[in-house]
């Protein structure tokens, strides 16, 4: 037999024993069936029916108001800090990944923050010693620019921008904190971390310092991404990509002027950036593919291309082309090709590998200032790295005078589009879509130019940061291979950035040669300045206080006067990407657990991983949990102007028109974030959250059930001995057992979905379908002090203690609720369970009764069990043995074996009896034992024969055990005598 209660999960009550099949409707049965008809009226007052005011439901304002008395009572704000001070044997760590101060809170922010505080939860209750900082990131341009909206930077200085910047961030801090905290998180809310903090920023400058110290770190000038609308260098992960974006592309000639092979041919070309031209340096070639000289059969232009393009091209120009030489690549060294826009100037042919025949021709133009594999294949041909481009996005006058000052993304690149077809060496011009980067703040594109950068050496730290997480565990373990190819695009990292409102570089240049001053020395003085006095000490203090004798001495320089600082800061990923070296415990700043959305692969995820891998050798990070992003019902991504974002304020406390937008509370929030895929896009609106509230309600009235049955029951001095509980009641806590332990293995594995199946199946089909039914008879019309009643009491206290301590980390309202008569719950421990539940033969047992009764039910289809005796007959061995301890007697209406076959009366036997009555219906059916780990095992056939039962209705228990009908059977006639 299978160790799970596999037979007993697809048994239903037939429709007549009003048994509620509904996920907590048993409640409602009880309270229909012993009060309902006039005989049952007149021993209603007898029946000991579930006394509660735990609410069933509690909705609008009522709940908001018990949501926040909780919060108070139960202590929330003082849990962090409770155990941080509590002795444990193991700490868990989750580093908080700190969310952007630049907004009021929003529904993204609730997936993240929940997710981990759900981990945290767990955690706590499991016995160990949490620590969890929150932080924000609080510098960057976002900031920046929000901050002084219309007024711009021109009008104020870098103290004035940093001062509005700062108040900014504050602001958005205290609402995003608040909305934290109403959401139940549990932290120390009055020590975070902020990116802005002094002491913060010299821990990030000590981790710069040893990058520098390693040569990891270098200032250099090249190409980087530029935005023009912020007017500063970004990072690949400050870039979106818009698969939208349209360019005028061009198919561009360049004249041959020395090569052997032919004479008045040009090389074709395909740009999508034709402002580029002006600044190129060369036409790269394929060395090992084959190049054709073709001929236009339209107008017998000769154009050299690469011979598996031809096809293609000739489509694009619309016209046949025809093959007048073939050679490979390589015979092109040494040829040279005539600029198309500037007469005086020749360049190069020159091979590169990173020329493709996916498109194009098989040449690429090369602008080494606007192109990083441009950059590459001049920095290894010597060629010039000439910039035309300024910070705003305009030509510079080292494009000319027709193209000074016009910005290259609009009337710049028509112009210069002008001058090719002036010069003759457009062969075709067309639109193309395709994908193109922007600015992730500013939602405009940005440009390659080539500038004056600070850079991190990643190709250098790519390797170990490889083999670093090789070591780490990837929730989902899909996400690894976004993780590893994010490394492989990123050769090195801009980290400068042309803005006011961050951490300065450390450096000082020589007022003469440029050289920069920056060494371990004059860095270590700078973080002690920075920690003491913050970084806005870089504009206010005079440079006296960060080029001391003492440090100019040891950094070998000369006069403090000779220098000028920095203006630049560093990139906000460095920022936060630092944060390991800021917050972790210093003994070990490697945590158990990174938890952020998909969007930090390339990003926090990164940046932390390259950092703590060119520190310490090591990832800052045993396991990252990788979630999607929240989205509408119909799964868009959330919009103002499209009208589908869903505020968590509103979730929680209701709109304006509460008939639209009700107040659903902090524990729907949870449970939505609980019950979806994290692991996908996370969908949410009003059916999401209807169907939340539905599910918690549901929860509420089986809590309410077992709430209302342990009523005065004191577990300390009625609880029943383990050898004395009935087997019924020891079954369920064994799989109260199974269900506390796929539980927890599901919350270690940040399944959180995986617990909320599990608690809907324990409760649905464990309890309410199984156990609440065959129980409430011996709860309600036993003796209150009986040793059955008194077992089920106890089993159903074990109940309540799992299921709420099951649900704590999701719902902690509705959890302390529970516990509002006692002690927290948080402070109280996770499941406790024993060992000793798990009895030989237990399962089989019930399990074994389970089959008989599956076998019962069914040939009784839409008929009510109680009116039924049954005659089991099962042939004398293991099985027959494990049915007699159900059932001592050979015929009884109150043993456990009719408990759990709900009938009238049950008899035991070996054999039928011959004179069956002729209204009698028999099934039959097999039950393998398998005992010892598959040792013992043993199949046994078993005969049910169903009998309308001869006895009659008794008035108080509504069971057929009564011996004449209007009269009370023996069980409740005893207890009412007893009772007098």
């Amino acid at each position: 037999i299978s160790s799970s209660i596999a037979g007993i999960s697809t048994w239903r009550v037939s429709k007549d024993t009003n048994v509620g099949i509904g996920f907590g409707g048993v409640a409602r049965w009880g309270l229909r069936c012993l009060c309902s008809g006039d005989a049952a009226g007149r021993y209603q007052d007898t029946v000991l029916l579930p006394r509660t005011d735990f609410p069933m439901r509690v909705n609008g304002p009522n709940l908001l108001e018990r949501e926040i008395q909780i919060q108070q009572k139960c202590g929330f704000d003082q849990l962090y800090t409770w155990q941080r001070e509590k002795k444990a044997k193991k700490e868990y760590c989750l580093h908080d990944g700190p969310p952007y101060a630049n907004g009021d809170p929003h529904v993204g922010h609730a997936l993240n923050k929940i997710l981990k505080d759900i981990r945290n939860r767990f955690e706590v209750l499991r016995g160990r010693q949490v620590h969890y900082v929150p932080g924000w990131d609080c510098h960057g341009l976002p900031i920046e620019l929000k901050a002084l909206g219309d007024l711009g930077t021109n009008e104020l200085s870098p103290l004035e921008i940093r001062q509005k910047a700062r108040e900014f961030a504050e602001r958005a801090i205290s609402r995003q904190r608040a909305a934290f905290q109403r959401w139940g998180v549990m932290a120390d809310w009055e020590n975070c971390y902020y990116t802005f903090d002094g002491k913060y920023e010299a821990a990030q400058l000590k981790v710069f310092q040893e990058m520098h110290n390693k040569g990891l770190i270098y200032q250099d000038y090249k190409p980087v991404f530029w935005s023009p609308s912020s007017r500063t260098a970004l990072a690949e992960a400050e870039l979106e990509y818009n698969p939208e974006h349209v360019s005028r592309a061009l198919y561009i000639t360049f004249p041959l002027v020395k090569i052997i092979f032919w004479a008045h041919v040009s090389a074709l070309i395909w740009t999508t950036q034709p402002w580029t031209i002006p600044a190129n340096q060369a036409v790269c070639y394929m060395p090992k593919v084959q190049y054709s000289v073709v001929k236009r059969v339209d107008n017998e232009q000769l154009l050299l291309v690469a011979s598996e393009r031809m096809n293609s091209l000739a489509s694009i120009l619309k016209t046949n082309l025809e093959s007048l030489a073939t050679f490979t690549g390589s015979d092109l060294e040494g040829g040279v090709c005539q600029h198309p826009t500037i007469p005086s100037k020749q360049v190069p042919l020159l091979p590169a590998n990173h020329v493709t025949m996916t498109k194009g021709t098989g040449f690429v133009h090369t602008a080494p200032a606007h192109g990083m594999e441009d950059y590459s294949v001049a920095t290894h041909f010597k060629l010039p790295v000439e910039c035309m481009v300024d910070e705003e996005g305009r030509f510079t006058e080292l494009a000319g005078p027709e193209l000074q000052k016009k910005s290259v993304m609009t009337e710049g690149n028509a112009t210069v589009i002008s001058m090719l077809q002036a010069a003759g060496a457009v062969v075709k011009e067309e639109d193309c879509v395709h994908s193109y980067p922007y600015d992730w703040r500013t939602k405009q594109p940005v440009v390659i130019r080539a500038s004056k950068q600070w850079f991190i050496n990643t190709a250098s730290l790519k390797d170990k940061a490889k083999d670093a997480l090789q070591k780490v565990r990837v929730i989902p373990e899909s996400a690894r291979s976004s993780l590893l190819a994010m490394l492989d695009r990123r050769t090195y990292w801009c980290i400068s950035r042309q803005r006011s409102w961050g951490v300065p570089i450390p450096v000082f240049y020589h007022k003469e040669t440029g050289e920069p001053l920056l060494n371990k020395h004059s860095v270590t003085h700078i973080a002690k300045v920075f920690s003491e006095k913050g970084s806005d000490s870089w504009w206010t203090e005079p440079a006296e206080t960060f080029l001391t004798p003492e440090v100019l001495q040891k950094s070998k320089a000369g006069a403090v006067s000779d220098y000028v600082r920095g203006e630049d800061v560093l990139d906000i990923w460095f920022d936060s990407g630092a944060s390991w070296a800021a917050v972790l415990p210093e003994s070990d700043p490697h945590v158990d657990s990174y938890v952020e959305g998909k969007d930090q692969v390339g990003g926090w995820f990164q940046s932390s991983l390259l950092t703590s891998v060119a520190v310490r050798n090591k990832a800052p990070y045993k396991a990252l949990v990788v979630h999607g992003f929240a989205v509408s019902e119909r799964g868009e991504k959330m919009s103002k102007s499209v009208g589908n974002v869903i505020d968590p304020d509103v979730v929680i406390n209701g709109g304006k028109d509460l008939s639209v937008s009700p107040p659903y509370g902090a524990d729907v929030l949870r449970w939505w974030v609980a019950e979806s895929n994290v692991f996908s896009e996370v969908q949410i609106g009003p059916n999401t959250l209807n169907a939340a509230k539905d599910s918690i309600n549901k929860l509420r009235n089986t809590l309410r059930f077992l709430l209302g049955n342990l009523q005065g029951f004191d577990p300390r001095s009625q609880a029943v001995d383990p050898k004395q509980i009935h087997y019924i009641d020891q079954f369920m806590l064994h799989v109260l057992r199974e269900f506390s332990m796929k539980v927890t293995d599901a919350y270690s594995e940040f399944d959180n979905g995986r617990v909320i199946r599990l608690l809907q199946s324990f409760i649905t089909r464990d309890l309410s379908n199984f156990y609440f039914s065959i129980i409430k008879d011996r709860l309600y019309c036993d003796p209150e002090d009986s040793l059955g009643r008194r077992s089920c009491q106890t089993v159903l206290e074990e109940i309540l203690d799992g299921v709420s301590r099951s649900i704590a980390p999701v719902l902690p309202h509705l959890a302390e609720e529970v516990y509002l008569h006692g002690d927290t719950l948080f402070r109280s421990g996770w499941i406790k369970t024993s060992s000793v539940w798990r009895r030989p033969g237990l399962e089989e047992a019930v399990e074994g009764a389970c089959a008989i009764r599956d076998s019962f039910l069914s040939s009784i289809p839409g008929r009510n069990a109680a009116e039924y005796e049954l005659i089991i007959a099962i042939e004398p061995g293991l099985f027959f043995e494990l049915m007699e301890s159900l059932q001592e007697e050979p015929t009884s209406t109150c043993s456990q074996l009719t408990e759990l076959m709900m009938a009238s009366r049950t008899t035991l036997a070996s054999s039928l009896p011959r004179d069956l009555p002729s209204d009698a219906i028999t099934s039959t059916g097999t039950f393998l034992i398998n005992l010892e780990g598959g040792m013992i095992r043993e199949e046994s056939a078993y005969i049910v024969a169903a009998i309308p039962t001869s006895l009659s209705h008794c008035p108080r228990c509504r069971r057929y055990t009564s011996d004449e009908p209007d009269c009370l059977c023996p069980r409740c006639q005893t207890v009412l005598e007893n009772a007098k």
